[in-house]
């Protein structure tokens, strides 16, 4: 008699994943590669037949919930549906999310309020369900999925990086709020990697002529949406194993870079942001310490 693969290992005591966007991308990899170690998975999807491969092939450590994050009931019903599924949940992963391509004034009210809806509401209405049963157990990880845009801003992602922005600044918030209840959170910072973000899963708004040249000169041309072809970035294991790694380290930072490109990127955007702040006399980077002085003062006379 033939042993299906997650049969092969028992998952008692292993992670308990809670994955949203799992249908595509980071997404299903990591969902991939949570079930090939041997762990359970609940893994939204927007399509029903999304993940019917790994369904096959993982009956009993797979659950499947069709849910759109944008929905707050829906999302407590796949919460509900995993915890009687498989008893509890250990990793909390907000993935579910897209890019858009619009300058401001080119973005409609209807794709303004999408991502808003799904890149920055849908994981607070992820996090606002688990939490209660999270907190009943004691322990938990919620990892927030966002970007190096969250650090600074690119022209033609405004929406994009705003809804990243407020993801990070909530999540900021809910660290302080349940580390008491020995959750952790994680805002996982990836740079550029090969998924579907910046190709099929990418959103365009209508483009005005009048910001052609500005296309131009970031992407290389104005018209859009654009044809990708070839890698987009990095493979998505490399964020899968880092993401996975960090999950299992007892502690770790509550921004996790990811992608060799990260933290060039942020260096970048935080300089840019502390020369801006210099403008002002009474701004000083690095602060003083406790007793006035400058960090770099207790350099001097040093050999």
């Amino acid at each position: 008699m033939s042993v299906r693969r997650d049969e092969e290992s028992p998952v008692t005591e292993r992670p308990v994943w809670f994955v949203t966007g799992a249908g595509r991308g980071l997404g299903r990899a990591l969902t991939q590669a949570a079930l090939a170690a041997g762990e359970r998975v609940v893994a939204t999807v927007r399509r029903a037949d999304a993940l019917a491969d790994l369904r096959a092939e993982f009956p009993s450590a797979l659950h499947v919930a069709t849910a759109d994050v944008r929905d707050r009931d829906a999302v407590r019903a796949a919460v509900s549906a995993g915890v009687a599924r498989f008893g509890h949940l250990d990793v909390v992963v907000n993935n579910a999310g897209y890019g858009l391509v619009g300058a401001v004034e080119e973005v409609g009210e209807a794709e303004a309020r999408d991502i808003v809806d799904t890149n920055l509401l849908g994981p607070l209405w992820v996090a606002q369900a688990v939490l209660p049963h999270l907190r009943a157990r004691g322990a938990g990880h919620i990892v927030q999925i966002s970007t190096t845009g969250a650090v600074g801003a690119m022209p033609t992602l405004g929406l994009y990086n705003a809804g990243k922005w407020g993801l990070e600044g909530f999540s900021q918030a809910l660290a302080g709020e349940v580390s008491r209840f020995g959750i952790r959170v994680t805002v996982a910072q990836l740079g550029g990697f090969d998924t579907d973000w910046a190709g099929p899963g990418m959103h365009f708004a209508t483009p005005s002529a009048g910001y052609d040249d500005l296309r131009r000169e970031l992407f290389g041309t104005a018209e859009v949406p654009w044809h990708t072809e070839g890698p987009l970035g990095a493979p998505v294991d490399v964020a899968v194993e880092a993401l996975r790694r960090h999950v299992a380290a007892p502690d770790g930072p509550f921004r996790l870079l990811v992608g060799a490109d990260a933290p060039g990127q942020v260096t970048t955007a935080l300089r840019a942001r502390c020369e801006d702040y210099a403008g002002d006399s009474r701004f000083t980077w690095p602060a003083p310490d406790s007793t006035g002085a400058h960090p770099s003062s207790q350099l001097r006379g040093a050999t």
